[in-house]
């Protein structure tokens, strides 16, 4: 056994949750539930798989949190009510009949949504048309529209879904912990990211401004499930650009990390197109290393290209505790199995998410 093999493998504590190991499934986007938001029993095996295959943790698609602005997607699974959040206890148990840990990933997709029933147009923080086009895999189709300005009584909802999704989480639905979704374009990214955030008031400005509205979050969330695990996504690249980077570089590392650490989130989940790369310039610190460097004592979990073990160490030895597999799950459910008895590893094909990136029947077998 590796070195790689015996710290991964080895188990870890994150906040209150003990992982029987460091491997993590990261959460993917499969739009499955019922046209009303409640997940489906296709889920419930689709996650059970994994923690049948080894993984400590499970980290759950987005799953949208109000009645308003933030679903995204059409078939994505809500926890806005009792019947959604009852719906994904099964989920749940069947994670923890085989001593695995799942977190809800919670999310508000702003401007970004293309899907959803309560609402005819998008939010967000500024007047901006998002990059990029709608995907198709997700029912999306051409642009995006432009969002309406988010006003202080939009934005004292959208926390507020955040905090009562939250509780819905961990006193109904039975989850270990929940991931708050600031990464990849949603809309606390968006308020995040200077080109789409042009506001002037206290959400908008500089990035220790632009990054208030992930910690007021935060701060709901916390109040909303006591001592809980609760840690944030964070990335510098969107669902519609891949390759973007922080205008600030490294000092908008410090500031978005540092905050995150003063807040005392208990993870930072960071997800990169390839995690081990400089995060800004060819030979500078991934942002693994620079996430460790200013907040020392969260837990940091690494996403992105991990499915190539050859880099898993690298972003070991940069300061990641957790390693998130998308591909690599979905290629192999029960990577955790073969990666401690040292069995080959199949290789993702990409056709499992076309034409529409919902759970398939080969992917529960």
């Amino acid at each position: 056994m590796t070195i790689n093999q015996q710290q991964i493998l080895t188990p870890f504590d994150i906040g209150q949750v003990r992982l029987v190991n460091r491997l993590a499934v990261a959460p993917m986007t499969r739009i499955s539930a019922s046209a009303e938001g409640v997940a489906s029993q296709r889920q419930v095996d689709y996650y059970e798989r994994f923690a049948k295959g080894g993984f400590g943790l499970t980290i759950t698609e987005g799953i949208y949190t109000d009645q308003k602005f933030s679903q995204g997607y059409l078939f994505q699974p809500g926890i806005t009510d009792l019947e959604q959040s009852q719906a994904w206890h099964a989920v749940t148990n069947a994670v923890h009949k085989h001593d695995g840990k799942i977190f809800a990933q919670l999310m508000h997709a702003g401007a970004l949504s293309q899907g959803n029933r309560f609402s005819q147009g998008t939010a967000g923080p500024s007047a901006v048309t998002p990059k990029g086009e709608q995907m198709g895999f997700y029912y999306g189709n051409g642009q995006y529209p432009i969002p309406r300005v988010m006003t202080e009584e939009d934005i004292a909802d959208a926390i507020d879904g955040f905090a009562k999704s939250a509780a819905r989480a961990i006193e109904i639905s039975g989850f270990d912990g929940v991931e708050i979704h600031g990464a990849n374009g949603y809309l606390l990214d968006q308020f995040l990211t200077d080109f789409s955030n042009h506001r002037t008031d206290k959400w908008g400005g500089d990035v220790r401004s632009r990054v208030r509205l992930i910690l007021e979050v935060y701060k709901a969330v916390r109040n909303a499930v006591g001592s809980a695990t609760v840690g944030v996504r964070i990335s510098q690249g969107k669902v519609n650009d891949f390759f973007h980077k922080w205008a600030e570089g490294e000092a908008g590392a410090e500031a978005v990390f540092g905050s995150l650490a003063d807040a005392g989130v208990d993870f930072i989940h960071l997800t990169e197109f390839e995690a081990w790369k400089p995060a800004f310039v060819d030979a500078g610190d991934s942002l693994v290393k620079l996430a460790h460097r200013y907040a020392p004592n969260q837990a940091i979990i690494s996403n992105g290209g991990l499915h190539q073990v050859d880099h898993i160490e690298e972003v070991l030895n940069d300061g990641a505790d957790v390693i998130a597999l998308g591909k690599g799950a979905l290629a192999n459910p029960d990577f955790p199995q073969r990666f401690a008895n040292g069995a080959p590893l199949i290789e993702f094909d990409p056709s499992i998410l076309g034409p529409i990136a919902d759970i398939k029947d080969k992917e529960l077998v």
